[in-house]
């Protein structure tokens, strides 16, 4: 019951999303880990992550790559004189997936960031066939951020789980007042996750299209007894 979570950009709360997710799931009897196959600047999201996971990973199996300069990661890599081993993070996904439940898989930036010379993180997530889903942050712009990922990810053959709407900070103006409203008429048929402090999230809705669905009758078992 592996999920694979993307951005419509930097800084979206890809993150925050993940984590929640985790404690989620966690909370509900599922073993659940976390992984950043890479991160670029900082260790500090892969450090939350393995806050957020079960016991028995650690943070090199969480975040096989770590490259110090940040940019996107094909630019480290030049920048670093150092090869993306697509191998090794592919062995450790597996590993965590025989392991663990569910392995909620954080990419880097936005759908089509380098992580290679020539391959993007969407072509990365499609090697690793998990369900997608986006994380947005409600501001102007993100309908058609949103629905050129969504295009995308569509397009190589991979399941949407979902697009999850987190709340912009600051005060609310016209467009995030109506987002929501537009998501709603504009994904027919996919799910939309509203992140805010009205509502409880509906986590359970972007588990409904998981490879696993064994896993997923477990989780909804315990969500209605």
């Amino acid at each position: 019951m592996s999920l694979f979570l993307t951005g419509t950009g930097t800084g979206v709360g890809k993150t925050f999303v993940a984590i929640e997710l985790l404690y989620w799931l966690r909370a509900h009897g599922i073993r659940a880990a976390g992984m950043k196959p890479i991160c670029c600047g900082d260790r500090e999201d892969a450090r939350r992550l393995l806050a957020a996971s079960a016991e028995g990973i650690s943070i090199e199996e969480l975040n096989p790559v770590w490259l110090q300069s940040p940019v996107a990661p094909s630019v480290a890599a030049q920048i670093e004189q150092v090869e993306i081993d697509l191998g090794k993070i592919q062995n450790c996904f597996r590993n965590l997936s025989e392991r663990f439940d569910t392995v909620i898989v954080e990419g880097v930036g936005g759908w089509l960031v380098p992580m290679t010379a020539d391959l993007f993180v969407g072509d990365f997530a499609k090697q690793l066939d998990l369900p997608v889903a986006i994380v947005a942050e409600n501001r102007l712009g993100c309908l058609n951020h949103i629905l050129l990922t969504l295009e995308s990810v569509q397009r190589r053959g991979l399941v949407c789980a979902g697009v999850i709407l987190k709340s912009a900070n600051g005060p609310t103006d016209l467009a995030q007042s109506t987002n929501e409203t537009e998501l709603r008429r504009l994904l027919a048929g996919i799910n939309l996750v509203v992140i805010d402090e009205r509502t409880e999230p509906n986590w359970a809705e972007i588990f409904a299209k998981t490879e696993r669905p064994d896993v997923f009758r477990k989780l909804t078992q315990t969500l209605t007894s």
